[in-house]
């Protein structure tokens, strides 16, 4: 193994691994979004409400931003 400083993830490995941080970025928010109008609606008819999906939609997608941006932080810099 060869200590260039580049944490193991070399080649094909280092890859999949730019890939996999890619598929979390793209799916975060639409997922978010689901699972919040979901649970909303779930919410909405066990409470007998009607505002409850909106705001799990809402939430959902802001807990879906918010894992963009701490996905995006834990990414390399492209002078690292």
């Amino acid at each position: 193994m060869a200590a260039n400083g580049d944490g193991g993830k070399k080649g094909a490995l280092g890859d999949l691994a730019k890939a996999e941080s890619m598929i979390q970025l793209a799916l975060a928010v639409p997922v978010g979004c689901f699972v919040g109008l979901l649970l909303g609606a779930w919410l909405d008819r066990h409470f007998h409400q009607h505002w409850m999906s909106v705001a799990g939609m809402l939430l959902g997608a802001a807990g879906g931003f918010i894992q963009i941006f701490t996905t995006i932080a834990r990414l390399p810099k492209r002078g690292e």
